[in-house]
């Protein structure tokens, strides 16, 4: 695909970088040279020096040829998103999906005024960022979930830590009494995805990925040594707008929220905008300020504040005070795997929120959901099925499907099902795949 980048920022680079280990015809704009020197150092794009609302510069970078045309500058640049993206749909590119800042463009209504002018995706990084956030409060025992086709089916992610009844043990050694329920799909192991089979054994500190029916959450989380508990007592670090987010989503629900943010007037801000939330002005680097805050109190404790490094460390002092559930955000891509080692419960990272959101765009218009996974470099992808396509023609086992992916389950109607090798795939089934990057393509093309 041709594919033009606006904005050589964070997410911009990521991108880039992600995208041209695809193979694509990548072109990335910026008007700030060292950022886009940065960007050329680590990824095979042309760069383009100049404003992004330019038109000279959008036909310079080649927009009217353009497949996909992405624009990314920092959330506080909205408006030159919206008018880039405005300006490369009218110039030729076939669809174009811009960032925003504003909750209210979101709304369905005025979601529709945006896909008329011909913006086919906005996206909101932080308003993502918070329902993951929600969605991992739900399910305490998980580092990471999502739910496909309304709950039919789920991932789970959980990492082994000493004592999990499943080490040493391969899912050989739990025989299926009845239908099947859930599936392990891969396991992150010293940096290495395995996709898994019958026989692969578990081992402490494996972060596994599997895909459950509803039915089968409690059974599957048993086998982690992790329990749910009810957040009934939630400290927030950071009073951005993931952090303030959380907050108001929470409030009616959660019995008791702490908001905790070092700027007096934002605080001052929040106090009045959040009716029942204490909102207390302080750094919580400060280990006797969460002393003073009684965080071994709480039931969950969230650090969203624009340091990875102090959403780590508060973490984990909170988890060495005795909180059972942390949740950090690390835009540091590097950091995530040593917030993990580190004990930190569950990690979100908006670049990688954003490339789910982005990358489904570069993929089988079948594809109705995609998620980059932290602590993995795979996708988990929910395709809808063509009548036409490969994926329909054998049974699972008899596909040549990738080895580099598995099947994890398939939703038919009302129902879910967990695949297993004489499963057959039907017409307009949606069918989760959990896939390593080399094997996207050819996934693809079996559901194209």
């Amino acid at each position: 695909m041709r594919i033009v980048i606006a904005g050589a920022g964070e997410v911009g680079s990521h991108l880039a970088k992600m995208l041209s280990n695809e193979y694509h015809n990548l072109t990335i704009i910026d008007n700030d040279e060292a950022r886009l020197n940065r960007v050329a150092e680590s990824s095979d794009v042309i760069t383009v020096f100049g404003p992004p609302t330019s038109i000279k510069t959008l036909a310079y970078a080649g927009v009217e040829k353009a497949d996909l045309f992405i624009a990314v500058s920092p959330a506080q640049e909205q408006d030159v998103n919206l008018i880039s993206a405005l300006l490369a749909k009218k110039m030729g590119s076939a669809k174009v999906t811009a960032r925003i800042n504003n909750d209210e463009y979101l709304q369905n209504q005025n979601k529709l005024l945006f896909t008329e002018m011909g913006i086919d995706l906005l996206f909101y990084p932080e308003k993502i960022a918070s329902h993951e956030i929600i969605d991992l409060l739900k399910q305490t025992g998980t580092s990471e979930f999502m739910d496909f086709s309304g709950g039919k089916l789920q991932l789970i992610v959980f990492r082994l830590d000493d004592g999990a009844p499943l080490i040493d043990k391969s899912m050989a050694d739990y025989p299926v009494d009845g239908e099947h329920q859930y599936h392990a799909v891969a396991i992150a192991r010293e940096g290495t995805t395995i996709i898994p089979r019958s026989n692969t054994r578990f081992k402490e500190h494996d972060l596994v990925f599997v895909i459950s029916k509803r039915s089968g959450v409690q059974e599957v989380m048993s086998y982690s040594g992790k329990n749910n508990i009810d957040v009934n007592k939630l400290m927030i670090v950071g009073g951005g707008r993931i952090g303030e987010m959380v907050a108001r989503k929470l409030e009616n629900s959660v019995e008791y929220i702490k908001l905790i943010e070092r700027r007096r007037e934002r605080c001052d801000y929040l106090n009045d905008s959040l009716d029942k939330i204490l909102v207390i002005n302080g750094d919580a680097r400060n280990t006797d300020l969460l002393i003073e805050e009684d965080v071994n109190d709480f039931d969950a404790f969230i650090a969203v504040t624009s340091s990875s490094e102090t959403n780590i460390l508060s973490c984990v002092m909170a988890k060495k005070m005795g909180v059972a559930k942390t949740i950090a955000e690390v835009e540091n891509i590097d950091y995530i795997k040593l917030a993990e080692g580190m004990g930190v419960d569950a990690v979100i990272n908006k670049k990688l929120i954003t490339a789910s959101r982005i990358f489904r765009f570069t993929l089988s218009n079948k594809v109705q959901s995609i998620k980059c996974l932290n602590g993995s470099d795979a996708e988990v992808l929910e395709f809808i099925v063509n009548p036409n396509s490969a994926i329909t023609r054998h049974k699972i086992r008899d596909l040549k499907f990738p080895k580099e992916a598995i099947i994890g389950g398939i939703i038919r109607g009302n129902k879910s099902f967990i695949a297993l090798g004489d499963s057959e795939i039907q017409p307009y089934d949606r069918v989760v795949v959990f896939a390593l990057p080399s094997a996207l393509k050819k996934v693809n093309r079996f559901f194209a």
